[in-house]
């Protein structure tokens, strides 16, 4: 009760003194930065995994005191009275070792406490270093700890500083595995970063920003798909402009000729209504439209082999008639 009151006294002048002069008080939460330092969560579970380990040994310890405490009931009819007292004496000496190894492990100075101080020390040195810093940067006159003795009746969430103090502590974790220009770069958006915790106004502009530069970056990359799309397909009309004009100097099947034919072929492969017999006709007219196709190239292609050996023939008879002489005067 006395703890209480002095703790509200404190307080109240703390308040009295901030609305005088306008002193300024924030307040951490040493229990949540510790449970956010990943430093500190690993070796804690490495911690945590000796101590499930010691408790494994005091329950074996305990399961085997306890047979032999059964081993002596159960024979003690059977034995004489030296041999009791043996054995009452190892049962007390395995119970004053377990009782020791608890106490070891677990006791108020034991290994576990021991270790965790260890464990929190460079922690609790790291945060109090930040608490410093953010308290002369931000020109606060008192920080108090929320998880320590002192009782805080109230504590406005604006007035947490917890965030900041792991902010710090992570950033000079970060600092220590860059290069010089990475850590100019780094500092800078750090920089940025404070400012945009001071002002949330900025936080959101940047935000804004951050989403049209976003629908920009979409709006070029779709565009630029758009045009590549178009310029594939006008290079495909090309190709196939090509083919067809090679396919015609060759006297072979044009290419849209085969398209035509292999979307034929696969529509009649599709078509599971109709019969046998209509698949075949279907096959026959194909083939038949092939073979027209190919007898009415042939008869192109002999008869510009015929009109070009008659022009070359006509052009030798012409060459070989023998010229006139001209006549002679009287």
């Amino acid at each position: 009760m006395k703890k209480y009151f002095l703790a509200l006294l404190l307080l109240t002048s703390f308040a009295m003194n901030a609305q005088s002069r306008g002193t300024k008080i924030g307040f951490i939460d040493m229990e949540y930065i510790l449970q956010n330092v990943p430093d500190y969560t690993e070796a804690k579970s490495q911690l945590e995994q000796k101590a499930q380990k010691w408790k494994q040994d005091i329950e074996a310890k305990k399961v085997e005191i306890a047979k032999l405490k059964d081993a002596l009931k159960t024979e003690k009819a059977l034995l004489t009275r030296e041999l009791i007292e043996e054995r009452e004496e190892e049962i007390a000496f395995q119970e004053s070792e377990l009782i020791d190894f608890q106490q070891k492990k677990f006791g108020p100075n034991g290994d576990l406490i021991t270790q965790k101080a260890v464990l929190v020390k460079p922690i609790q040195d790291q945060v109090f270093t930040a608490v410093q810093d953010i308290a002369e940067a931000k020109k606060f006159d008192f920080v108090f700890d929320k998880s320590s003795d002192l009782t805080m009746l109230f504590a406005a969430k604006r007035h947490d500083i917890s965030e900041q103090v792991i902010k710090t502590i992570t950033r000079a974790e970060r600092r220590e595995q860059l290069t010089k220009k990475q850590l100019k770069d780094q500092e800078a958006k750090e920089y940025k970063e404070d400012l945009e915790d001071e002002n949330p106004a900025l936080a959101e502009r940047r935000k804004a920003l951050e989403e049209k530069k976003a629908a920009r970056d979409k709006l070029v990359e779709d565009r630029k798909a758009a045009n590549e799309a178009k310029k594939k397909e006008l290079q495909d009309k090309k190709d196939a402009a090509a083919a067809e004009r090679e396919a015609k100097k060759s006297g072979t099947v044009s290419a849209t000729d085969k398209k035509e034919d292999n979307k034929e072929t696969k529509d009649a492969e599709k078509t599971t209504d109709g019969t046998a017999t209509a698949k075949e006709d279907k096959a026959a007219e194909r083939a038949k439209t092939l073979e027209d196709r190919k007898a009415a190239l042939e008869e192109k292609k002999k008869k510009i082999l015929a009109d070009r050996e008659a022009a070359k023939k006509a052009r030798e008879e012409k060459k070989n008639q023998p010229k006139e002489e001209p006549k002679k005067e009287e």
